[in-house]
């Protein structure tokens, strides 16, 4: 039985967008262990021989892009904090509501573009793929910035923002249009004194599939809803045959992500966390390197000077 076999039955039947570590949890990832190497000479080293290369990447990586996180301190559209907007009931009592924000992220993310460590993971994947190894991108970002950047093998476990959901017909499709539709054309402001658009149901996006025209919805994962289980048997398989795991600009306290790079560790596979400062899960990892990942990564995952390219 593989490893992540027990996790994902779990996952599919429990998991869901948002949950974070228990206290209790959150003791066991910091378990008394050798404290992590910042040492890229090593890391480097390691790097040279891996074959299957996995790398998990949360919103650290997106804000270096200037991508709003909407956590923490000030994270509120208008009033709103996105945990209280990205959530089937919000959507069910006002979609309006729920579209105008997302409109609002879709238009920001339009005018952002991969910086140097999404670019560096880009070039990384094209490079080694020429020498029979492979990298995959374990994202947990909707922002589509791995993809802008070049990345092929990239599993979104929390969906995109420029998918969309028929809530009728269950029809998923690439959405990209700018406004998504006429009646959210200046609409999404942040400012908390904005007054909410109102806008009727039937003006806002719909399903184009012929004879549906239902109620479109962000194809996003939103808290309280299970991840896809197809994504997650994929990132399953890819983490069960990985021999090298990267953690890049991830809190590792939301789950179930969080969970992804300590149980690789668990079985002995070097993981090397890339972050501004350490998480509740940096004291499992062989190596800790603290720090913007733009800054970070690009010399970790350039050429080694034992690479043969042909």
């Amino acid at each position: 039985m593989c490893l992540f076999q027990f996790t994902a039955r779990r996952l599919v039947s429990q998991a869901y967008c948002g949950l974070k570590a228990s206290s209790s949890k959150k003791q066991k990832f910091c378990l008394e262990m050798a404290r992590p190497s910042s040492n890229m000479a090593d890391f480097r080293e390691v790097f040279a021989k891996a074959k299957h290369i996995a790398i998990i990447t949360g919103a650290g990586v997106s804000a270096e892009s200037g991508v709003p996180t909407f956590r923490g301190a000030g994270g509120f559209w208008r009033k709103w904090q996105a945990q209280e907007l990205a959530t089937p009931g919000a959507f069910a009592r006002n979609p309006s509501r729920v579209w105008e924000f997302y409109h609002y992220r879709r238009e920001v993310m339009l005018s952002k573009h991969p910086n140097p460590a999404h670019i560096a993971i880009a070039e990384c994947e094209k490079r080694l793929s020429k020498q029979g190894r492979s990298v995959v991108v374990i994202t947990q970002n909707i922002d589509e910035l791995h993809r802008k950047a070049g990345t092929k093998h990239l599993l979104e476990i929390h969906g995109s923002l420029f998918k969309t959901r028929c809530t009728s017909c269950g029809n998923v499709a690439a959405n990209y249009k700018s406004p998504i539709c006429p009646a959210l054309a200046g609409k999404g402001a942040p400012d908390p004194d904005t007054e909410d658009a109102a806008i009727p149901v039937e003006h806002l996006p719909q399903c184009e599939e012929d004879g549906c025209n239902g109620l479109l919805r962000p194809h996003v994962v939103w808290f309280g809803e299970a991840l896809d289980p197809g994504v997650l048997t994929a990132v399953e398989k890819e983490l069960d045959i990985c021999d090298l795991c990267l953690v890049v600009g991830t809190s590792s306290v939301v789950y179930p992500a969080a969970m992804f790079a300590p149980q690789v560790s668990a079985r002995g596979v070097p993981v090397a966390e890339f972050n501004l400062e350490p998480t509740p899960a940096t004291n499992r990892f062989r190596f800790h390197f603290p720090g913007p990942c733009g800054t970070t990564l690009p010399p970790a995952l350039a050429r080694h000077e034992t690479e043969i390219i042909s």
